[in-house]
């Protein structure tokens, strides 16, 4: 390796080391504020039997719900083919949608499979949050001691609790399929005089991570919702209590996130793969969306670091202005649940029957989100028709036939740019004699240059075609494999699970991942930049450099998941195959090249 190289080399192992040195620091300065408000939490609960430590309280930022703990929770268990559905008193809502067909944890090969919680080993949604799914808040008038009354119907539950001053609050839920649930809330007031209701928010669920080992949950977790024309995203590193946001840029963590101006057609608080998402009829939407971060208690039946910090979650809720019910009137709206996986097909579906755009909360908004779509459609197709005859196939072996397929849809367009680039290789010398004759006069140069290539039908752009064509296909792939649940626990080779990166083992003494993918990925890169003739007139130190850039992919993609490693690197040993066979077969019969005008004295 020349010095260049190994300039290049030594700066992203730096860059790479100082990744990993910045997100511990984040997680130490984590775990120290986390620390901080169990102290907090501690004194609370220590106040209430003694006066002897006085800490300072942390700002509530959360609509204060106190339920009164001397009744008794009662719940109640709704059962279906995909769901169990548990409802509760405190709140009168949704407390815990179990999801019966994916696991809660996939653990990698190298670790101990750790224990489950008390979920029961599947996935679950809204876990441990403070409130259920749609707990109405607001002043204590339409809280009070926040207990319902339950009663099972014939396909769900009612919840009913009246106040002194005549309100009646009713909410009924019924349980569908596609893990749907409709539901209906009444506000009614009873007495003989008018009724000033607040401001309410509706609480729409808590986006959670998934497991014990969801490091993922601040860039892919958050809350989202729809306008009647567009999904926004707004992801929970939006409050992450962390000051680095970028690089060296800094910022202060937000406390409250507020959109919608009584435009609000859904809403939603989701992880990577899974959602609580309420839609409303589109003539009747929400006001706004709130969003907050809420502090969770700990995982139970996991082995956890006493020191670590306690888990976070994100709450959304649809926002209700207030409102005055006249002398025995009621307003009742109508919310359908979606609990479930960010499983497209069956989104598409939903947001067809409903006509709301229920797949935005997929993240395939924008041109290249336009890109995902037919990828995760056509990868889904593939796996259907190929486990007809091979059941069980990988996810991982679908990947590689489909990157096959796009590298031979895309082969006449490299082989001309192959043959393109060897030309103007060819032209080299030419180029460099009229960049010395007109060296004083950069225009005449330029003219002389591209009539020089007009003459040898050579076009500067062959090069950067096919880049241009795949990089929208790359980052279509890097958001479909981003949010495909069907690649979750997919497992292929020494890959336990190709949503995660392949970690085979961590490096002893150091605690470093050894992930395998991104680096074969890496070395395949790096021989297709040295097989890569660099292009005419580019700066020698420069055209070294382009060599090298393969060591920066490696350094941002290095941790992230085994999927998009495994898409890239088959991906670049297809592009080196076709090189090799597109410079054997153009050897043979290499046109000759038209030697550029002489110049007229």
């Amino acid at each position: 390796m020349d010095k260049t190289g190994i300039i290049v080399v030594a700066v992203c192992a730096v860059l790479l080391g100082w990744w990993f040195v910045e997100q511990s620091k984040i997680a130490q300065q984590q775990q120290r504020q986390f620390a901080a408000t169990n102290v907090v939490a501690a004194a609370q609960n220590q106040s209430a039997t003694t006066n002897s430590v006085t800490v300072p309280v942390a700002p509530v930022i959360t609509p204060a719900v106190v339920f009164d703990t001397n009744t008794p929770e009662q719940t109640i268990l709704i059962s279906n083919a995909n769901a169990r559905y548990t409802f509760t008193s405190r709140g009168g809502g949704l407390k815990l949608v179990e999801l019966l067909h994916y696991p809660e944890t996939i653990s990698a090969r190298w670790k101990k499979s750790q224990s489950v919680n008390s979920s029961g080993g599947v996935a679950t949604l809204n876990t441990r949050a403070p409130v259920p799914v749609l707990a109405i808040l607001g002043d204590s008038s339409l809280v009070g001691d926040g207990n319902f009354t339950l009663s099972k119907t014939d396909d769900g539950v009612r919840a009913e609790k009246a106040f002194a001053d005549g309100l009646v609050l009713t909410k009924e839920f019924h349980v569908g399929s596609n893990y749907l649930v409709n539901a209906t809330v009444s506000l009614k007031n009873s007495s003989d005089k008018p009724l000033a209701l607040p401001a309410q928010e509706w609480v729409v669920g808590t986006a959670t991570p998934m497991d014990a080992d969801d490091n993922t949950f601040y860039n892919y977790g958050g809350s989202m919702w729809f306008d009647g024309a567009s999904a926004h995203d707004q992801s929970a590193v939006y409050f992450n209590p962390s000051t680095t946001a970028f690089l060296f840029f800094s910022r202060t963590p937000k406390t409250e996130y507020r959109a919608g101006a009584g435009n609000v057609i859904w809403a939603a608080a989701h992880n990577q793969f899974f959602t609580v998402m309420a839609m409303l009829k589109t003539n009747e939407p929400a006001q706004q969306i709130v969003a907050r971060p809420v502090t969770l208690p700990p995982l139970q039946n996991v082995e956890q670091n006493p020191n670590a910090p306690l888990p976070q979650g994100v709450q959304a809720a649809l926002v209700y202005p207030a409102l005055t019910l006249t002398a025995n009137s009621s307003v009742e709206r109508q919310i359908v649940l979606f609990a479930g996986p960010k499983e497209y097909r069956t989104l598409a579906d939903i947001g067809a029957e409903f006509q709301n755009g229920a797949d935005g909360v997929m993240g395939f908004g924008g041109f290249f989100g336009f890109c995902a779509k037919p990828l995760l459609l056509a990868m889904n197709w593939l796996h259907d028709v190929i486990s007809h005859f091979i059941p069980k196939i990988s996810y991982g072996w679908i990947i590689v036939l489909i990157t096959v397929l796009l590298r031979g849809a895309f082969w006449p367009l490299m082989a001309a740019s192959t043959r393109s680039m060897k030309k103007m290789q060819a032209l080299a010398p030419e180029v460099s004699a009229l960049k010395e004759k007109y060296k004083d006069d950069p225009q005449k140069f330029t003219q002389k240059q591209m009539e020089l290539w007009k003459k040898n039908k050579v076009s500067p752009m062959s090069g950067c075609l096919p880049m241009l064509i795949q990089t929208p296909v790359f980052i279509g792939f890097f958001m479909m494999i981003r949010s495909a649940i069907e690649l979750r626990g997919a497992h292929f080779l020494w890959a336990a699970d190709l949503s995660k990166p392949d970690t085979l083992f961590m490096i002893p003494g150091i605690d470093f991942p050894f992930n395998l993918l991104p680096l074969l990925m890496g070395g395949a890169m790096l021989w297709q930049s040295h097989l890569q003739p660099p292009s005419p007139g580019m700066d020698q130190t420069q055209a070294k450099l382009m060599r090298y850039m393969p060591l920066i992919f490696l350094v941002f993609l290095y941790n992230y998941s085994a999927g998009l490693a495994l898409y890239m690197t088959v991906s670049t040993m297809m592009s080196i195959l076709q090189t090799k066979v597109t410079k054997m077969a153009s050897n043979p019969a290499t046109p000759a090249l038209t030697p550029a005008p002489k110049s007229k004295k």
